[in-house]
């Protein structure tokens, strides 16, 4: 079976978009797969259609040098696969099942090995965080 995931993006962003009708712009972070951009509105959207599409959304990407990052999307895939495989009918199940899934997962101790400090990733990231708000420039490293 072939995966459209250009299709499924354009779809997914269809969706947010539904959900929040009165949403001017609508903010999206984003690792960097090639399919997270607006040619996948273009690709399977009328041009009318992914216009006013491409126009609510803005994307910011993940850092593509944020390896740690990988650490989130393992424990979010883990979370996926064994709870959010299938359709959970009400908030209070998913609830219910998610709670469930986190408590058996700290009985076993599965832990990630964070080896990235928070002053880590502000000395890292510090330079983003100046280009995003000058505020920030107190986290720079001196």
């Amino acid at each position: 079976m072939r995966s459209y995931p250009k299709k499924e993006f354009a779809l997914f962003c269809q969706e947010i978009a539904a959900a929040y009708p009165e949403a001017v712009k609508i903010h999206l972070i984003l690792d960097n797969l090639n399919t997270h951009d607006e040619s996948a509105f273009y690709e399977n959207l009328p041009a009318d259609e992914a216009r006013a599409l491409a126009k609510r959304f803005e994307f910011h990407f993940t850092p593509k040098s944020a390896s740690w990052l990988n650490m989130i999307e393992i424990e979010f895939s883990a979370l996926s696969r064994q709870c959010l495989d299938r359709r959970i009918p009400t908030i209070e199940e998913l609830t219910r099942e998610i709670l469930a899934l986190v408590t058996e997962r700290d009985a076993k101790r599965i832990k990630i090995d964070w080896q990235f400090s928070i002053q880590s990733a502000r000395n890292k990231m510090n330079r983003h965080y100046v280009d995003v708000n000058v505020a920030n420039e107190k986290f720079k490293e001196t």
